[in-house]
């Protein structure tokens, strides 16, 4: 049978009604120095730049009619005695009481740390730092994806809160899933059953997942030391979604899908520290805000790390994405013939055209100033999925269903000089070193050379969501060894995270796999390292883990 990742296919209920999310354990406790009854959610930062970055947290009112003044600050030191910013805000309910700073004068490559406070009451003080803007050269990032709440404790967001050399954490997607107790992963035995108990489909229900998510202690611990870099991928909305709808969303039970999707895209920003479009949160809750055709306001930008590295995040879901193609009978997760006209259509695109364009322009902007690496943050697998040596596809979902669009990514890189370009992928829940080819069975790729290599892919395996069942992985293993020599490393069922190490000389990649998610651990391994020469690419095994950075002080 042809590989498919393990990924669910059922179909919720819907209902609109907002709880408070229950308190982790270390809150009640008091931990951190932070009010657990008024910053029952924590604090955050994300999207650093050289001289700014986005500050997070949310406060839990006594009434919702209340109006909350919120006051904040930056400091150079955990102490909080050597303030470098600060200032007031006031939120309420329009934006579900969530206070978003831009903090801006910052100095570049520095670590600053900053807390909130409101009616006497502290938050924990969180760990920031900003993007170096010049001599740079060492760089080091966390890459997480697929964390599901009712499938298991998180784990790996403890062990990467540990992590204190981190320039920043990368979030690809699955942030949080949309579906009820036991569509998905039944909580009940671990005490994680998701709020609230149904699929979500409103702005109330999206606000009350995003609450329930941010009340894991561990997560919120990865994101008090950490700024994150965070894109959506699908079940942030509904499963399998695309500009113009989803698998999971049934418009006759759950209404129409501007509606959700603007819902969820709402929520998203209200509790993510991504930087929005200005005056984004000034609207109405229910007003659809930035929408063409289906189309919203853009999440996907790009940072600059030095001389060293380009980030470019994209979103392969909700703002261009054409449907995957479908089979005769409907579905679309059968393997699909190499020649099938609809996924060789270009007409179609999986970035939609305008995101594709600015990706290209990125990519030459980024050699223009002579970044020695291009990152590419995304969500789905790049590299092709076939167990017939490219006769059939085994994915319509991820790049092989848009083949045009890789095609012209490829094109584009190759016209523009970019010889080290690493893509940065999520969704699977398996773990991925892939060599990027335009075809690996044609005969002008060479795995043991490099020749014909356009660039590499890790994809980096789920925080929690489930990977192959056991008793698949040895057939599965199997097929793609015989069949896929641009796959250089694959593990299909343990959970975990990756670590991307960059210098000026080589980037590595790092797959860290977590013993359990069943109960909470804090034991991991390195399941492979694999690393890419400058100018050369194509993977390589790496000798063992990259050497840790000197490291600032973690936030008490």
């Amino acid at each position: 049978m042809p590989f498919q990742p393990a990924r669910r296919r059922f179909v919720g209920t819907s209902a609109a009604l907002a709880a408070a999310a229950a308190l982790p354990s270390w809150a009640r406790r008091g931990e951190h120095g932070g009010d657990a009854k008024v910053f029952r959610h924590g604090v955050a930062s994300g999207d650093p730049l050289q001289e700014r970055v986005i500050l997070w947290t949310r406060i839990s009112p006594a009434t919702l009619r209340d109006r909350i003044e919120v006051r904040w600050r930056i400091t150079q030191d955990p102490a909080l005695r050597r303030t470098v910013a600060s200032g007031r805000v006031v939120t309420d309910a329009a934006r579900d009481f969530t206070v978003k700073i831009d903090a801006t004068g910052l100095r570049p490559g520095t670590t600053y740390y900053y807390q909130f406070s409101a009616g006497g009451t502290h938050s924990p003080v969180g760990r920031t730092k900003t993007l170096a803007a010049a001599g740079l050269d060492h760089a080091r990032l966390a890459v997480a994806c697929c964390a599901n709440y009712p499938y298991g404790f998180f784990n790996v967001y403890a062990l990467i809160a540990q992590r204190h050399d981190l320039d920043a954490v990368l979030h690809l997607g699955d942030y949080l899933y949309e579906y009820a107790n036991a569509d998905y992963g039944d909580g009940r035995p671990l005490g994680r059953v998701p709020l609230p108990d149904r699929e979500i489909v409103s702005l109330s229900d999206y606000r009350e997942r995003h609450a329930c998510y941010k009340g894991d202690a561990d997560l919120q611990e990865a994101h008090r030391q950490h700024p994150w870099i965070c894109i959506w991928d699908d079940h942030e909305s509904a499963n399998d979604s695309w500009m113009g709808g989803a698998e999971n969303h049934q418009p006759d039970t759950e209404g129409d899908w501007l509606q959700r999707k603007t819902a969820s895209i709402r929520a998203y920003r209200e509790w993510m520290p991504v930087r929005d479009p200005s005056g984004w949160l000034d609207v109405s809750p229910t007003a659809l805000r930035g929408t063409r055709d289906g189309r919203i306001d853009p999440l996907f930008r790009s940072f600059r790390f030095g001389e060293l590295a380009d980030l470019i995040m994209l979103d392969t879901r909700l703002y261009g994405r054409d449907d995957a193609a479908h089979d005769p009978t409907g579905q679309k997760y059968t393997a699909v013939a190499a020649d099938d006209p609809t996924i060789n259509d270009p007409r179609r695109s999986l970035l939609g055209f305008d995101q594709e364009a600015w990706l290209y322009g990125e990519l030459a902007r980024s050699k223009q100033r002579g970044a020695t690496w291009q990152v590419l943050g995304q969500q789905v697998m790049m590299a092709q999925l076939s167990v017939t040596r490219g006769a059939t596809l085994s994915s319509r979902d991820q790049w092989d269903g848009y083949k045009p669009s890789r095609d012209r990514l490829f094109a584009a890189a190759q016209e523009r000089q970019v010889h080290d370009l690493v893509v940065l992928t999520g969704d699977q829940h398996n773990t991925w070193a892939n060599d990027l080819t335009a075809n690996p069975w044609d005969g002008q790729y060479d795995a043991a050379t490099g020749r014909g290599v356009v660039g590499v892919e890790y994809v980096v395996p789920a925080v929690s969501s489930p990977g192959l069942a056991a008793a698949d992985i040895p057939e599965q293993s199997a097929a793609l060894k015989a069949g896929a020599p641009h796959m250089r490393y694959v593990e299909l069922q343990l959970r975990g995270y990756g670590v991307l190490d960059l210098t000026p000389e080589r980037v590595q990649g790092e797959f860290w796999h977590v013993d359990r998610v069943d109960t909470p651990s804090r034991q991991e391994t390195l399941g492979s390292a694999m690393l890419s020469l400058r100018g050369k690419p194509g993977l390589v095994a790496a000798s063992g883990a990259s050497q840790p950075k000197a490291a600032a002080d973690p936030a008490p």
